[in-house]
């Protein structure tokens, strides 16, 4: 059984799970129908991350701005959720997947919130991989609440304001290693905007519905090739 040290040394990475809409569009499907595969590919995806060395993955189901969708996807993708949550806790458990929802939950419909904080309870005791799940999350909104509750006389430094927002429920207490999105959009729209500023990003066609364990490895492969040198400069080979 991992240490939740052993989790820490393994990488961070962050998913913006694009694509479920469209990939039901091109099928003549409804857009719940794209959802729906979705969450199959966050099962997938959760169960491959600890082989392939991820000790944390954080994915975004829903930002604040997903609240301008139409209220029948809005209730469908809150339902989807419960779903997961009451179908698959006892398996992320298991597995050893410890689970904590970042983001507001005091918009969420009546009684998510409270499925929600048992989930949370019921893996808490999880090493094998740290999984983050943003829901009704802004990281503007998170940098600007964390901002305002400061209360010493100094400026935080950057350990001490990450702290800050992982302790008002909206941030992750550790840097992204790897951003991936999919669904071939070229954008953050919003994510993890603090944790990001030294990931690598990488963008992939796939739809989300069909992203599973080899496109997840591919994407390791190309990050585990990048040279990271964090503004500093590359080290000569001797």
């Amino acid at each position: 059984m991992q240490s939740t040290l052993e989790i820490q040394d393994k990488i961070h990475v962050a998913i913006i799970m694009d694509g479920n809409g469209r990939w039901a569009e091109r099928r003549d499907l409804p857009r719940s129908a794209g959802h729906r595969e979705g969450i199959e590919a966050v099962r997938r995806v959760v169960e491959a991350a600890p082989d392939l060395g991820i000790g944390a993955l954080t994915l975004f189901a829903f930002s604040a701005d997903n609240w301008r969708r139409p209220p029948l996807e809005v209730e469908i993708l809150m339902l989807l959720l419960r779903q997961y949550l009451r179908r698959d806790v006892r398996r992320l458990a298991d597995r050893g997947v410890r689970l904590k929802v970042i983001g507001r939950r005091d918009r969420l419909p009546e009684g998510l919130a409270q499925e929600i904080a048992n989930a949370e309870a019921a893996c808490a005791r999880g090493t094998q991989l740290a999984l983050n799940v943003a829901l009704d999350y802004s990281a503007r909104d998170a940098i600007a609440n964390a901002a305002a509750t400061w209360l010493g006389d100094d400026s935080p430094g950057r350990a001490a304001f990450g702290n800050l927002l992982a302790f008002q429920g909206y941030g992750t207490g550790r840097d992204v290693d790897l951003m991936i999105r999919t669904g071939g959009e070229k954008r953050l729209s919003d994510f993890l905007l603090w944790e990001c500023a030294y990931a690598e990003l990488f963008f992939i066609g796939t739809m989300w519905p069909d992203f599973g364990r080899e496109h997840l490895r591919a994407a390791l492969t190309d990050f585990h090739a990048r040279e990271r040198r964090f503004g500093g400069l590359a080290v000569a080979a001797e």
